[in-house]
């Protein structure tokens, strides 16, 4: 069966001054799987995802999304559309409670009665296992559980699209198993676009692996296809991610 690409960029370039952090990035994003975006620190991963979410307007080129040319929609319109982005850096409001800061995250898109909302919110918890949590103050979240807040966040928005950017970063390797095995869990329901230095995350989870470098896309395949590519272990794959 031919794979249905629920999100596609033809020529996406943006260039500051005379600098070109990406340069005419052909990508395609497959209906239900979990793609990994890597590449060394400084290939144009942050900005590329940027200008897919709407964060970071593109100085050229064209994002679809679902059938639709979405490159001039800002970010709230793209999520209103169904594109759920997770930052690298926790962004959850530390001094409201679990419960209130994915009510805030649903609210985004969701259009019921408030029974209906608050059994969202529980079934967003539940997915990340932090549901016996819903009460506490986020600031006051462990840094691995604050990540799951922020998956939770983006779940109950209903996401076709779900970018993760370094979810694991900071995480305990327990912390990371769990992880791999939630996202894994998640295929099919949602589509992953997952940014990550992790390679034993991108090898377990991925279905496919993009590589960028110097802002332009290096090598796409499957996880056993990209392992064996001269180019990408010449550029990434032998070196320290540290």
């Amino acid at each position: 069966m031919v794979a249905v690409n629920i999100l596609e960029t033809t020529g996406l370039t943006k260039q500051y001054g005379g600098i070109f952090a990406n340069t005419d990035v052909d990508f395609t994003l497959p209906e239900g799987k979990i793609t990994a975006l890597i590449g060394p620190n400084g290939a144009g991963k942050s900005t590329f995802v940027g200008m897919v979410s709407g964060r970071t307007q593109a100085t050229r080129g064209r994002v679809l999304f679902d059938g639709k040319d979405v490159s001039h929609l800002p970010a709230h319109k793209r999520i209103q559309l169904g594109i759920a982005y997770t930052f690298q850096i926790t962004s959850v409001f530390a001094g409201l409670t679990v419960h209130e800061n994915v009510a805030l995250a649903a609210r985004r898109t969701f259009k019921g009665d408030i029974s209906a909302l608050d059994e969202k919110i529980r079934a967003a918890l539940t997915r990340v296992d932090i549901a016996d949590r819903a009460d506490q103050i986020a600031g006051d979240l462990a840094y691995g559980h604050q990540r799951l807040l922020e998956i939770a966040m983006g779940l109950a928005q209903d996401p076709k699209v779900f970018i993760l950017d370094e979810p694991t970063q900071g995480l305990a390797e327990s912390e990371i198993v769990n992880f791999i095995e939630l996202i894994m869990s998640l295929a099919g329901e949602t589509t992953i676009l997952l940014i990550e230095h992790n390679m034993k995350v991108v090898m377990e989870a991925a279905d496919f692996i993009t590589v960028l470098d110097h802002g332009q896309i290096l090598a796409a395949g499957t996880p056993a296809e990209i392992s064996k590519n001269s180019a990408v272990q010449a550029a990434y794959l032998g070196k320290s991610n540290a």
